[in-house]
């Protein structure tokens, strides 16, 4: 199976908090990030953006806080294709850190393909996307593993 890279967050000095530890609402931003790389390499970058006037929305985030992340951590954010039909993807982020041997954080998001024209709307992936999610997207067993999860965040058939 293909992988997606590695993205390597730099924890700045405001992310942190008075508990020296990353606030919440930077494990959100620091997953937008690494969904940014995800996009640049299935394709989706700056000049498809520009000359497709696609891109891609986020329509639902679960972030599941595991272990902290304090400010000395070095932040790895591996992005996985749980699923994906012809304009959605379901993507998982899996935030570690050297220090702690199981995952810090957690977080999965849906995301829709959208054509911003006048009047925004979703749009099909072109057919180099669908085959590069193809070869991205996890086994059922795989997926099924990925978690925690609160409430499940899925692809059902339209």
């Amino acid at each position: 199976m293909a992988e997606l890279p590695v993205y390597r967050a730099v924890i700045e000095p405001d992310w942190i908090d008075y508990n020296g530890h990353v606030r919440d609402a930077y494990y959100g931003l620091a997953a937008s990030y690494a969904i940014d790389a995800a996009m640049d390499h299935l394709g989706l970058d700056a000049g498809y953006r520009t000359s497709t006037k696609c891109t891609l929305y986020t329509l639902e985030m679960h972030l599941h806080y595991l272990h902290e992340i304090k400010a000395s951590d070095e932040l790895h954010i591996t992005t996985s294709i749980l699923d994906f039909d012809r304009k959605r993807i379901h993507a998982g982020c899996t935030f570690t850190v050297p220090r702690v041997g199981d995952p810090a954080a957690m977080a999965d998001m849906m995301l829709l393909h959208v054509h911003q024209g006048e009047k925004p709307a979703a749009a099909s992936f072109p057919d180099s996307v669908v085959t590069a999610l193809g070869a991205l997207k996890l086994s059922g067993a795989e997926r099924e593993a990925f978690g925690p999860r609160s409430r499940r965040i899925e692809l059902k058939p339209r």
